[in-house]
């Protein structure tokens, strides 16, 4: 006679899938950002500026990426958001 919980011997099976799953996923959306270093940020940062998707605010010195309204002091960490961002918006319009 089976127990109380009939589906627990198939939880652990659909828990290590879906650890899987999400595995594959994170590896096939993973950008590389180990390739950008001061001047190639500088350069990014400066054509982001210039199609208004960045935004400088000089009093506070930050620059904001418009798109997601998030604000970053560093030129680097900004060029290393936005390719993650812009990889993980071509992953979602893919997978519609």
């Amino acid at each position: 006679m089976p127990g109380p919980y009939p589906h627990e011997e198939t939880s652990r099976d659909y828990e290590r899938f879906e650890k899987e799953q999400l595995a594959q996923d994170r590896d096939a959306a993973g950008v590389d950002t180990a390739d950008i270093d001061d001047a190639t940020a500088q350069r990014l940062v400066s054509d982001l500026v210039d199609a208004d998707v960045v935004t400088p605010v000089p009093e506070d010195q930050v620059l904001v990426h418009e798109p997601s309204g998030t604000a970053f002091d560093s030129s680097t960490q900004l060029a290393v958001f936005h390719r993650g961002w812009t990889a993980g918006r071509d992953a979602d319009a893919e997978g519609e």
